[in-house]
């Protein structure tokens, strides 16, 4: 229902010749399916609103792992982001749960605008150093494939991993 909601708000985009996204000074407004953001970063009190946003937005996506990884990364980086950088995160923001949390985990290669952005770059490296670090490669099924199967289906089984539930 949101893909079908979406492509109509980008059809309804396209017919009125509105661009999704215009930039004027230092002010640019940003809009999408839940809405539309301005982002001004002129005085102190419009960065901590802007700031109060995207942290509850990312920390409130509904997907408790997404929650987690995204609202500690956002909590970290948020003041040491410029305008730019704001953006592409909003951009992350944005994305489907279910297609991040793929690409966030090399599940699937990303898309090439998803892949070229600098905090999605960013939290994925935290994401692949984290699962490099804390999960053997044997309990992890090879990028493109499924990566949760049913509890203990392949344990003692010829090719199957020694320990886990993999």
């Amino acid at each position: 229902m949101a893909t079908l909601r979406r492509a109509l708000l980008r059809l309804h985009q396209t017919l009125t010749l509105t661009p999704p996204r215009s930039h004027i000074g230092s002010i640019s407004r940003f809009s999408s399916d839940r809405g539309s953001l301005d982002v001004d970063l002129s005085d102190e009190e419009s960065k901590r609103r802007l700031h109060n946003r995207l942290l509850y937005r990312s920390r409130q996506r509904g997907f408790l792992e997404l929650d987690l990884i995204l609202g500690s990364w956002v909590e970290e980086n948020i003041r040491s982001l410029d305008e730019l950088h704001i953006r592409a995160l909003m951009d992350v923001l944005d994305l489907e749960n279910p297609d991040l949390w793929k690409w966030l985990t090399g599940q699937e290669q990303p898309p090439e605008a998803v892949n070229d952005n600098p905090v999605f770059t960013a939290v994925q490296s935290r994401v692949m150093g984290n699962l490099n670090s804390h999960a053997a490669p044997e309990t992890r099924a090879n990028p493109g494939q499924p990566w949760v199967r049913g509890w203990d289906d392949k344990r003692g089984q010829e090719g199957g991993p020694k320990y886990g539930n993999q």
